[in-house]
């Protein structure tokens, strides 16, 4: 079927936390909210269908899961990224960044070290402090607008590391890392003993003609080292189900991933994201074919609208996610004066550049999975407010 993303969706009733936090996040709901990673889009047909289905069933009591929910994973990653996975080592979670913190909490000591590669999602910082380890980073260098890793850096603090969290692809820079790069930090890892979890949350959302490379699809040896957190959630925007997978290497490490949640008694899905997950990978590929044109389109209309009308924003068209990085440091503002001016001025809800990298001075994240008019709005907005400085 043909799908509508110019369709500008009503989401004031559905509980958004996009919109319905815009006063905790920004102070004010007067903002046209670009900030939190989901979209503003409909989700596939097939996956709206057989919730409304499993709704008519009336009873949604304690769900087990089926064999054929780990099946459908491991359909679509050797359908998309050519990934050969076993089902006996996925083990479900709630989301992928709760598999980062369970990885952090159960894989170093405590006061440990865990190594980050900056600006990335803040989230990497929190997991690891809320855990009481410490971040250290590898910051990510900027060359004529790319971003690319300080492999000496890399190295040296590989040296005190107990885990490093890898984002493939990488968020908010948009990277997809590729194989020569993803070689040669998993190598690195091997070398200095240091195990890693690959955040894949956006590996579906890949553009330019780019390729995905799973992590542990390397080789073996890398495999053997490496943890993997993937979901439906991103791709087909079912944040609100709460479901990811985790992959692992060994069982015994799945096993002891299993007991923390088991622990708590948090084993299972709920009733409709069981539903959801195996539908969306299974029927769902239709839909998220029809959806990256039109991501890249809106990423192709925010650079040219900055080259023609804002040149003082500098940005560029991403290789993965939604997302976009806007470089604002020629409007010479603080950190504090960017985020007041994007909400009282251009009345615009974005992210923080420095909650991906602490150090950074003038950076913004954009989320462009919404329907173009609204995208032109914020545009218009964002001109007006830089034209008033």
């Amino acid at each position: 079927m043909q799908y509508d993303f110019d369709q500008v969706v009503d989401r004031s009733k559905n509980l958004s936390a996009k919109y319905d936090e815009r006063v905790k996040k920004f102070g004010t709901d007067d903002v046209i909210p670009l900030w939190i990673a989901d979209m503003d889009f409909r989700t596939a047909q097939p996956v709206i269908d057989a919730l409304k289905a499993r709704a008519e069933e009336g009873i949604w009591g304690y769900t087990a899961r089926p064999a054929s929910y780990f099946e459908a994973v491991k359909n679509w990653q050797k359908r998309r990224n050519g990934w050969d996975t076993d089902t006996a080592l996925m083990s479900f979670s709630p989301g992928v960044v709760q598999t980062l913190s369970v990885m952090i909490r159960l894989y170093t000591p405590q006061n440990g070290n865990v190594l980050i590669q900056t600006p990335v999602y803040g989230e990497f910082y929190d997991m690891t402090e809320l855990a009481g380890r410490h971040v250290i980073e590898n910051q990510l260098v900027e060359q004529d607008g790319a971003w690319t890793v300080d492999w000496a850096d890399f190295e040296e603090k590989l040296r005190s590391a107990d885990i490093f969290l890898l984002c493939n692809p990488h968020n908010p820079l948009g990277i997809v890392w590729t194989e020569e790069e993803l070689r040669r930090m998993m190598e690195l890892c091997l070398k200095h003993h240091v195990l890693v979890v690959s955040d894949e949350i956006h590996s579906d959302l890949i553009f330019h003609g780019k390729r995905h490379i799973p992590t542990a699809s390397l080789s073996p040896e890398i495999a053997a080292n490496v943890v993997t957190g993937i979901s439906a959630t991103k791709t087909f925007n079912l944040a609100g189900l709460q479901a990811s997978t985790a992959v692992f290497p060994n069982a015994h490490m799945k096993a002891m991933f299993d007991k923390f949640w088991t622990d708590m008694d948090i084993h299972r899905n709920n009733a409709f994201s069981v539903t959801a997950m195996e539908v969306a990978f299974n029927e769902g590929e239709e839909w998220l074919e029809q959806l990256l044109p039109y991501i890249s389109a809106n990423f192709d209309f925010v650079v040219d609208y900055c080259k023609q009308h804002i040149p003082k924003i500098r940005t560029y068209a991403p290789d993965a996610t939604y997302l976009m990085w806007l470089d604002c440091r020629d409007l010479g503002l603080s950190n504090e004066a960017l985020h007041d001016f994007m909400i009282q001025k251009a009345k615009l809800g974005l992210n923080d550049g420095c909650a991906f990298g602490r150090s950074l001075n003038g950076y913004m994240r954009l989320n462009v999975a919404c329907p173009r008019s609204i995208l032109e709005q914020a545009m218009r907005q964002l001109e007006t407010a830089v034209n008033s400085l």
